[in-house]
């Protein structure tokens, strides 16, 4: 039974590394082909009035060269005269990248909710109500992102990407109220995700699917499927900034650890927006430098708003082996659980990061980074899952700042 409950650990760790690996992989090809076929919309141009290639109906083509081979993609208004028999669909990428990141969700989030989603700081949860704020997030974005591209807000694209912003911004602060900041980031990451995969399965792939049955028989397509799929897909593009930051936020507890983290998130997210928006302007053909110019601005004006403050003056006389010896019992206590060679705390099987802190030398030796993680930031412990007071924090403030002897 003990080998069982060290193993388990283990195997999710294991469990951790290879669908991570994979949701990796499978957003690369979804993000990648979301972004070549944004940029191929976006930089063909019309061929000559009267040309063969107006007559036969295309609408744009570009030439290309890449990999020693030249390549002449062309886009028709509605589709061609006779359908290839052969047609690629992009689809399972999409589908792929969401199935692996929940399952990702799962494993590091809802396997371990008490270390990894509840922080009784914030909120005094079970673990089955913060899974149900979490999954209940993804029901709720999707449902109000699309009512309100159905509705005539949606045709009216600044209005409504305002309005969306607002949206996702209103959510973070939502969940910042009830889950661990690294969880309710990750759960504004996974509502975009959700609604950009269920854009591709609800509406995208289904409007292709009509405009194919309806040339199969000898119908005209409705031009309209084309046009609701190219809104969803204009959406994708701007939603994947963002959630590629999100992605990765889980290194950098100074944003979603920060007591207005949601704000935090979002001036990150339009940053992202505004960076994105000047490529789809400049592969039109237009370089609005205002825009990334914009977008970089925000993110320095984030960086300087939370930036840690100055330590405090040291305090004289105070005896450095005294010191060190009450840090070492905190961080005994607070710390080694996780951070030893083998974890006693539930759900650990290996030290986060590879930072050990069980012996003397090692303390000594990751002084600094107790110090950003536990004083400035209060990171760690994760979710204050050992319950570190605010005293004991000022006590390792206090060691470190003196010296860290």
């Amino acid at each position: 039974m003990e080998v069982y409950g060290y193993l388990l650990p283990y195997g999710l760790e294991w469990l951790n590394l290879i669908v991570r690996w994979l949701h990796v992989i499978t957003g690369i090809a979804w993000i990648g082909a979301s972004f070549y076929f944004v940029w191929l919309d976006n930089t063909i141009r019309p061929p000559a009035p009267g040309s063969e290639l107006a007559k036969k109906g295309v609408s744009g083509e570009l030439w290309a060269v890449h990999g020693g081979g030249f390549y002449n993609p062309q886009k028709y208004l509605v589709a061609p005269a006779e359908l290839p028999k052969e047609l690629h669909w992009f689809k399972w990428e999409a589908y792929s990248t969401w199935l692996s990141g929940f399952a990702l969700l799962t494993i590091v989030y809802y396997f371990n909710a008490q270390a990894m989603m509840v922080d009784k700081a914030v909120a005094d949860l079970s673990s089955w109500q913060a899974i149900g704020i979490g999954i209940g997030s993804l029901v709720v974005g999707w449902t109000v992102y699309d009512l309100l591209c159905r509705s005539p807000l949606g045709k009216r694209d600044l209005p409504f990407g305002i309005v969306m912003f607002l949206f996702l911004v209103a959510s973070a602060y939502v969940l910042n109220k009830y889950l661990s900041g690294r969880a309710a980031y990750i759960h504004v990451g996974a509502m975009i995700g959700t609604m950009m995969v269920a854009n591709v399965l609800m509406l995208i792939i289904p409007g292709q699917r009509k405009m194919v049955a309806a040339m199969t028989s000898g119908q005209k397509p409705d031009p309209i499927h084309g046009l609701k799929a190219k809104q969803r897909s204009v959406h994708n593009n701007y939603f994947t900034l963002p959630v590629l930051f999100i992605m990765i936020s889980n290194h950098y507890a100074m944003t979603y650890r920060h007591e207005h983290a949601w704000a935090v998130l979002a001036g990150i997210m339009a940053a992202g927006v505004l960076i994105r928006h000047f490529f789809n302007l400049r592969h039109r053909g237009r370089v609005e430098w205002r825009y990334p110019a914009a977008g970089v601005a925000l993110l320095l004006a984030v960086a300087i708003a939370i930036a840690p403050k100055a330590p405090a003056a040291a305090v004289a006389g105070a005896d450095p082996a005294a010191q060190f010896a009450q840090v070492q019992a905190i961080i005994t206590q607070r710390c080694a659980t996780c951070h030893a060679e083998h974890p006693t705390q539930p759900g650990f099987a290996t030290a986060p990061a590879g930072i050990m802190l069980h012996k003397p030398d090692l303390i000594h030796q990751n002084a600094a980074k107790i110090y950003q993680q536990s004083v400035q930031l209060k990171a760690m412990p994760i979710g204050n899952l050992t319950n570190m007071t605010d005293a004991e924090r000022a006590q390792v403030a206090a060691w470190f700042e003196a010296g860290a002897k």
